[in-house]
């Protein structure tokens, strides 16, 4: 046997060269492996759910509140009374802000060491979190939230969020939108599993001395471990070289957007391709995540009794009342969910064939139109027209984050694509600030300037759609990186050497293992998922009632 073959057999199991792909290897068994992680870290978006339940954690029954007279320092302590839920909600800021800049800092490392181990870490970081807040709530130390879901728990999911990203561009470079659809889509539908499921476990824990939620954190960290750790083993990278049978590459002289060379890392974070994109990104989740974040009190407030058939404002509806259309809106808010995750997919997907540029037009165009008709159907007092064109809009925010990796691959080429979408992403933690103080205080300054509830977001939504024109603009900036950025010109350092596969097993062509792996590893992720689903479904259903 040959050094180069026997070099990935003989070097440590986490390396990335001992997850090169044999000849026989199916690339339909990567994708699963992404979705396991996804799916779990996913989780984030639904963290809402343990809100209530912890802000009485300590009176069980009813919020025990702290001493008005009690210090910040003396609360993050304390465990004789109550967290508000403006204090547990600083873990929602966290779990993005680090998560975006996780991924730019490790990126780079991540296209050294490879996907298994960035899963592995990803895999242990989350769950990790998971078990340092379980112990957080059972001691009633706050800090040791933010500390183990915020911070570690924040980096897991960067980690987690880019590791397939690379993987999965170089094994469908024929299908670039279609690969990161799919795994990307498993992001935006975790919630959809985690949060029911979050929801049985602390009614089965809860009881007169709990509220289950430290519990529901140990077990849910168990689960996520094993589908996480069963991911990160599943990745395989394709060998140097290799390609889809009769792939022969892209065609430069059909669509010049897309280049088979690669720009590194160095090089491509200062281009103003880069920084184009970033806008481009940016302002295209400003405008989504400020929705999706007042999407129940945005309904709520704008048709009030309408949604139960009675002509009154929201401010006139009894309690009960109030609770009939919270449900409604609860409804609306799991459909957009919905709309997020498979408009993840079918754009990414879309862009396979319009090319990517040309999806995100299609996204801000339409955006801009869907954005500005909000307040007219709003006042037409068409509920339905108002969901329609919710779900729409954020099936474009969804699809924009999966499309923003393959556009990336056309622009910098394959080779670092994971680093470079690892540094895109800061413009996912801009965007989580910008979208949702933009909406809420815009909403707070209409109100308290005498504007009715039900007119507060016109202005906004004009606003929202003037971000989506700038981003237009910048879409339509973005031109090909010129040839002497290429890496051709580029010294490679030792580690890019190190860390490229061995020339023995490059391949054009891989043979499929038999089909029942493949259906057992898509049904190992995929039944969740269609749980998840169904329960949305059902509670989007009294949106039809």
């Amino acid at each position: 046997m040959s050094v180069a073959t026997a070099t990935p057999a003989a070097a440590p199991f986490l390396s990335r060269e001992r997850t090169i792909a044999g000849p026989d290897f199916n690339r339909w068994l990567v994708p699963p492996a992404a979705l396991a992680i996804h799916l779990c870290i996913g989780m984030a978006y639904g963290f809402s759910v343990f809100w209530l339940p912890l802000s009485r954690a300590v009176g069980i029954t009813q919020p025990l509140a702290c001493p008005a007279d009690m210090g910040f320092a003396a609360r993050l302590v304390a465990t004789q009374c109550d967290w508000p839920i403006s204090l547990l909600g600083w873990m929602y800021t966290l779990f993005f802000v680090l998560l975006g800049c996780s991924a730019a800092l490790f990126g780079g490392w991540l296209e050294h060491a490879g996907p298994r181990k960035a899963g592995l870490v990803s895999a242990a970081c989350w769950c990790g979190g998971l078990v340092i807040s379980a112990l957080g709530v059972y001691l009633h130390q706050i800090w040791m939230l933010w500390l183990g879901s915020g911070v570690i728990g924040g980096i897991g999911l960067g980690l987690g969020y880019i590791s397939p990203v690379s993987t999965l561009i170089k094994w469908f470079p024929d299908r670039r939108g279609m690969a990161t659809g799919m795994a990307i889509m498993g992001f935006g539908g975790g919630a959809m599993i985690g949060a029911p499921l979050a929801d049985i476990l602390m009614r089965t824990f809860a009881g007169p001395g709990s509220v289950g939620v430290w519990q529901t954190f140990l077990a849910m960290a168990g689960i996520y471990f094993v589908f996480m750790v069963c991911g990160a083993l599943g990745y395989r990278v394709p060998a140097d070289g290799w390609k889809p049978a009769g792939w022969r590459g892209p065609t430069v002289s059909r669509n010049r957007m897309v280049t088979p060379h690669d720009v590194h890392l160095d090089i491509a974070w200062k281009t103003p391709q880069f920084w184009l994109l970033w806008a481009v990104l940016c302002l295209n989740v400003s405008a989504g995540i400020g929705v999706l974040g007042m999407a129940s009190p945005m309904l709520q407030e704008v048709f009030g009794g309408r949604l139960i058939g009675i002509d009154v404002s929201f401010a006139d509806l009894s309690a009960a009342q109030k609770g009939q259309i919270a449900a409604i809106a609860a409804g609306f808010t799991g459909l957009l969910s919905l709309c997020n995750i498979l408009g993840r997919f079918f754009w990414a997907s879309a862009s396979d064939r319009l090319g990517r540029k040309m999806t995100f037009a299609i996204f801000f165009l339409l955006g801009i139109l869907l954005y500005a008709a909000v307040p007219w159907s709003a006042h037409q007092g068409s509920s339905v027209l108002f969901v329609l064109i919710f779900c729409v809009i954020l099936s474009m925010y969804g699809g924009g984050f999966a499309t923003i990796p393959a556009y990336l691959a056309d622009i910098f080429g394959t080779r670092m694509v994971g680093a470079i979408h690892g540094r895109l992403l800061t413009a996912w933690a801009a965007a989580g600030i910008l979208g949702p103080v933009l909406i809420n205080y815009l909403r707070e300054y209409q109100i308290a300037a005498g504007i009715p509830q039900s007119a507060a977001y016109d202005q906004t939504m004009y606003i929202l759609a003037g971000l989506l024109a700038l981003g237009l603009l910048c879409n339509l900036l973005v031109r090909p990186v010129a040839e002497r950025l290429y890496m051709r010109a580029v010294t490679l350092t030792p580690q890019s050497d190190a860390a490229a596969p061995p020339p023995a097993r490059t391949a054009q062509a891989s043979a499929a293992r038999p089909g029942g792996l493949v259906l057992l590893t898509w049904l190992a992720v995929g039944l969740p998922l269609a749980w998840g689903m169904w329960i949305t479904l059902q509670k989007a259903a009294v949106l039809l009632r």
